[in-house]
């Protein structure tokens, strides 16, 4: 499949979408890389779908372009389409067709025929660990395998990028480890985008992560960088036994150090929440602070905010 020369695989340029009096997405800006896992993250009715709808030519944009690997969304489509898998949140799979008879038709489809579709297919029934189900009715699989059927279709066409909508939607636990080692395991060869409310798996699984709300682009960077910029970004959990007031005057007092918040545990015992301005680590001066005073310690750990946090900060004000 041919590239261009762009160091970008997906670039979005001052893109709009109305829907009426409705302004669903506002003069969004952002470039992926080839090659990289982009974490696309916002709560419902953010934008995210209307979005990744106008990617894959599902739509058109108000205003603004899109460009995939170089060719405009607008004037290019049908190379577009050649270059992005997508899995939609709504997995697009037949219940009662078979997993090689699905493969087989989303094959003819995408215009893999004769001995190169029967290779394609034994490739994703490996990829996907599907071999064990081909034969299977895929209204009997599993969620789990459900959705590995969904990624074969995505990727039958070996295209460059790969757009993955909630793929871990309804999985347990065990089949979320073994979709997100599939994720980063397609990463190394793919660019992929990657929607998903649980959080905890962009972090895990994202090189760079884009949060927008109401349409507009709120955050974006690594998961450190986004959490670095919450309010609640670097903290100490401290428990000791001293008194209230003069335990929250001495912490209080430390470099750097921009809050403290005190809570009762069991007399004499105290919680304290600290909280460090910037990425400063002032373990040693709480620990040091503590020994002075010659008060008993329980407990001290270091904390950073979760992307939770931040995502909530940022979607909620």
């Amino acid at each position: 499949m041919s590239s261009t020369n762009t160091p970008f695989m997906l670039e979005v340029n001052n893109l709009n979408k109305k829907f009426g009096d409705v302004h669903a997405v506002r003069n969004l800006n952002f470039q992926i890389r080839k090659g990289e896992i982009f974490g696309f993250l916002g709560p419902n009715g953010a934008g995210k779908t209307t979005t990744m709808r106008m990617v894959t030519c599902f739509i058109p944009p108000t205003s603004g372009s899109i460009k995939v690997d170089g060719h405009d969304t607008a004037s290019d489509s049908m190379a577009v389409r050649r270059k992005i898998g997508y899995l939609p949140e709504s997995n697009p799979i037949y219940n009662d067709l078979t997993v090689e008879e699905y493969l087989k038709f989303v094959a003819e489809i995408r215009g893999i025929k004769g001995d190169r579709q029967a290779t394609r297919i034994r490739e994703l029934f490996t990829i996907c660990g599907l071999t064990k189900m081909a034969d299977r009715q895929i209204g009997k699989l599993s969620k789990g395998f459900k959705q590995r059927a969904g990624l074969a279709q995505a990727m039958m066409h070996n295209p460059d990028l790969l757009i993955l909508d909630e793929p871990m939607s309804g999985l347990d636990p065990n089949q979320i480890i073994e979709i997100r080692n599939l994720i980063k395991k397609m990463g190394q060869e793919k660019t992929v985008i990657y929607c998903s409310h649980i959080l905890s798996e962009v972090s895990a699984t994202c090189d760079r992560i884009l949060i927008i709300n109401d349409g507009e682009l709120v955050a974006s960077g690594t998961s450190e960088e986004l959490t670095a910029r919450s309010a609640r970004g670097n903290r100490y959990l401290v428990r000791v036994r001293a008194d209230r007031n003069d335990a929250e005057a001495a912490l209080r007092s430390l470099s750097g150090v921009s809050s403290v918040s005190i809570t009762a545990v069991a007399d004499p015992w105290l919680s304290a929440e600290i909280v460090v301005a910037g990425k400063e680590d002032i373990g040693e001066s709480i620990f040091r602070c503590i020994v002075d005073k010659g008060w008993s310690l329980s407990e001290l750990k270091h904390e950073a905010a979760s992307l939770e946090e931040v995502f909530t900060q940022l979607t909620r004000g």
